[in-house]
């Protein structure tokens, strides 16, 4: 028998696991934030004109590599099945690409940069909960998952403030070499990650349910709670599907489309005031860029908590509850952001994205269930669908948002009347398809109840 590797449980914990993966995602979304507000001054340095229509480009230009590339690593993923090798190489692309970004002398060089770049991003945005779910007992899989997508809030309170400070002081290699540093930290923790194929080799499996026998586990075979040692070892067979078979299954579920039009419609809503709000504090305040960025920085610091906390709920109560409680919550933020008033704009603005990560936790937990619910369909494949359906979201929020702040007349105003209604959107599907007994059943078969007991 092979020698046990060092610390083999806490190299292969769930724990462990979850730290790498919201790693990943604060380093992809420093990556991706820290050059946003220097991308503009780099681009008049280089002699181009019209520096912010070429940077909503390069803005496209990213989600293009994220969404084009989706459906091949996640077919790949599946059919090897494994997990470790893409999320390695996907950090491997990551530093290449800012590297070839950092240097570009040119504007089609930097197109190709933010492509790849949005390629290494695909790989953990889809590889990443893969692995989660494949190395968490099933009845975590929602906290976990939105322990790890903090990352994103991390990242987001890091790059922009970050880049600023840099660019001042080093010109465009500062953030890019930053961005380049944390990627390094971000490849020496998935070495040092033992993924659960491998761990199951030496004895151990740290998906197994907490203070559960294995006859106990294996009860729940065929429910929506499958443990996660049934997918993990029939990896192989599902991953023997087609891209045609998959789609299809895929197509089959109406669970699994209402998510993904759900995660697409997340992408627009949080991303439609990214280009516009800025514009507004200028437009109505005088705010600076300095001033901009710290009312960003308010607005990320209320996710820390309401990721984790509706993790946890959705997986006490399900998924649908807590979605359709962040829908209804998110509403009077959106109305109000419309008043013209600075403290009230600010605290309302950090709100709605304290409601929004309420949204996006139980959406991804719904994506695992769903995998566990088809055939044939593993985890890679179900998130190469929120990765592409995010991507097109974020693609799409800010072209629309953008024009409608520029082109109508009560622009800020038409915006949050249209996130209102993208909310109303997200709560009907919610409530008609979301978990595995949606609102709907549950309010009909209570009627159904309540109307036998009177009879």
């Amino acid at each position: 028998m092979n020698k046990v590797p060092y610390g083999l449980k806490w190299r292969s914990s769930y724990w462990y696991a979850t730290f790498v993966v919201g790693l990943g995602i604060a380093t992809d979304w420093i990556v991706y934030s820290i050059l946003v507000p220097v991308l503009p001054f780099q681009l008049q340095i280089l002699g181009y004109a019209s520096p912010s229509v070429l940077t909503s480009w390069l803005l496209f230009a990213y989600c293009a590599g994220l969404v084009v590339s989706t459906l091949p690593i996640a077919m790949i993923s599946e059919k090897y099945n494994t997990r470790s090798a893409p999320l390695i190489t996907g950090v491997f692309v990551l530093i290449g690409s800012q590297i070839m970004l950092m240097e570009a002398p040119v504007y089609w060089l930097m197109i190709l940069a933010r492509v790849l770049q949005g390629t290494g991003s695909a790989m953990i945005w889809i590889v990443g909960p893969a692995l989660l779910c494949d190395m968490t007992p099933t009845s975590l899989i929602g906290r976990q998952l939105a322990v790890a997508m903090t990352g994103q809030a991390i990242g987001l309170l890091v790059g922009p403030a970050v880049g600023g400070v840099l660019y001042g002081a080093f010109g465009f290699r500062g953030p890019c070499i930053f961005g380049i540093i944390t990627a390094f930290c971000d490849l020496l923790s998935r070495f040092v990650l033992i993924d659960r194929q491998a761990a199951l080799r030496y004895g151990y499996d740290p998906a197994k349910e907490p203070n559960t026998n294995e006859p106990e586990a294996h009860a729940l075979k065929g429910s929506d709670n499958t443990v996660p040692q049934q997918k993990a070892e029939d990896g192989a067979q599902n991953g023997s599907h087609s891209l045609i078979v998959v789609i299809v299954q895929f197509s089959k579920s109406s669970r699994g489309i209402a998510t993904t039009f759900l995660t697409c419609l997340y992408g627009a809503l949080i991303m439609s005031v990214e280009p516009t709000l800025p514009l507004k504090l200028q437009d109505s305040f005088g705010f600076d860029s300095t001033k901009v960025g710290l009312v960003f920085l308010a607005a990320v610091v209320p996710t820390f908590a309401s990721g984790p906390l509706a993790g946890h709920i959705c997986d006490r109560y399900g998924t649908s509850f807590i979605s359709l409680v962040s829908y209804v919550a998110s509403v009077p933020w959106w109305a109000l952001m419309i008043i013209n008033n600075l403290p009230l704009l600010i605290v309302t603005f950090a709100l709605t994205r304290f409601c929004a990560s309420g949204i996006v936790s139980p959406l991804m937990a719904e994506m695992a269930a769903v995998s566990r619910a088809i055939e044939g369909v593993g985890y890679a494949h179900v998130y190469a669908a929120f990765c592409m359906a995010f991507g097109i979201g974020c693609a799409v929020g800010p072209v629309v948002g953008g024009e409608i702040y520029d082109k109508l007349r009560q622009g800020w105003m038409i915006q949050c009347l249209v996130g209102i209604g993208m909310l109303a959107a997200g709560f009907i599907i919610s409530f008609f398809y979301l978990g595995e007994k949606p609102a709907f059943k549950h309010l009909t078969d209570l009627m159904r109840r309540k109307k036998s007991a009177q009879a």
